[in-house]
């Protein structure tokens, strides 16, 4: 069957268009097969990574479709099965661009320096205490060497970098493959610096708290990895062992779950006052409120009384059956 690719051209700094290509193909073809036709046959000067062609290096991370995909895995079938043309005398479609959050250098090549940058700030190895055993190989139960299975699967391909939606406002997060990344060291029962790793990654925006839960870098990881998971597995640790005092994110956490379980849902006149007033402590935070406080005092948006919502015993219980279920799997 006859194919068109739009495949999205540039040079670095420059402004990027879009080249068609017509191929005859066959739809279990991987995408990766068709650029390879392309480069090939029809073009010898359009770029793109590749590597071992079966999943395993990471290499030819891209955008296909709008979405962050490795071109080795997915193939012309299932692509045009997800967006099938209107009309079947049309000629199917498939777009292919560089990755995001990462500027292109030429084509599908992007200057990945931010993401192993990223990388490199969360110290991705075991530590150097943790590795000086000279007695005897440091062994690992099944158990212990199970917590490192999801994180440990990670190619470091790029994709979920690409479609990060806080790394796409703040330049200063780390990113889910770092984050990842850093739960598999604070798991690993080899290491020695976990209480440090940890006041590192409790950083506001730059550690897991920067982190929005969009779910996008689940969605796209080809690996399963499901960063956005290893990135709620050290909150919750930070939540277990930390004070609310610590900082705004641990403590708008916390705040939260102790007004739901007081009224069934959040109380907003206490919420601000206890999150960013530090339960009154804060005074430059308490002030910070009053020019919002005044806006909705004007408007008539300010409630003035709280009403608890139904069913606020039922909502208590789930609450404490789930904190106990945590504590138990510690």
């Amino acid at each position: 069957m006859k194919v068109l690719f739009k495949v999205t051209r540039q040079q670095q700094n420059t402004k990027a268009r879009v080249q068609t290509y017509t191929l005859e193909v066959e739809s279990g073809n991987t995408i990766l097969d068709c650029l390879n036709r392309i480069k090939w046959e029809l073009d010898g000067s359009l770029a793109f990574r590749k590597n071992c062609r079966n999943t395993i290096c990471g290499s030819c991370g891209m955008k296909i479709n709008g979405r962050s995909a490795l071109a080795c895995k997915e193939n012309v079938g299932r692509e045009i099965a997800r967006f099938p043309s209107p009309s079947t005398k049309e000629i199917p479609e498939i777009t292919i661009a560089p990755l995001g959050n990462m500027p292109a250098i030429k084509d599908l090549v992007v200057d990945m320096t931010s993401f192993w940058n990223h990388l490199e700030a969360v110290d991705p190895y075991v530590s150097t205490r943790g590795r000086a055993i000279p007695e005897r190989e440091f062994l690992q139960t099944p158990q212990e060497r199970t917590q490192l299975d999801r994180a440990g699967n990670c190619i470091l391909c790029g994709a979920c970098y690409s479609e990060c939606n806080a790394r796409a406002v703040n330049s200063d997060f780390v990113g889910p493959h770092a984050l990842a990344k850093a739960q598999r060291m604070v798991a690993d029962a080899r290491d020695t610096e976990t209480e440090a790793r940890l006041e590192a990654y409790n950083q506001e925006t730059q550690g897991v708290w920067g982190c929005t839960r969009c779910y996008l870098c689940n969605a796209v990881c080809p690996m399963e990895v499901a960063p956005m998971d290893r990135i709620g597995e050290i909150k919750q640790q930070l939540l277990q062992e930390k004070d609310a005092g610590e900082n705004r994110s641990i403590r708008h956490r916390k705040v939260l779950v102790e007004l739901v379980k007081e009224g069934g849902w959040i109380d907003e006149r206490k919420f601000g006052v206890m999150v960013v007033g530090n339960y009154l402590r804060d005074l430059k935070g308490l002030l910070s409120l009053a020019p919002l406080g005044l806006r909705m005092l004007a408007k008539g948006k300010f409630p003035l009384k709280f009403e608890p919502s139904e069913g606020v015993e039922e909502a208590r219980s789930l609450i404490e059956a789930i904190q106990r279920y945590n504590s138990h799997c510690e």
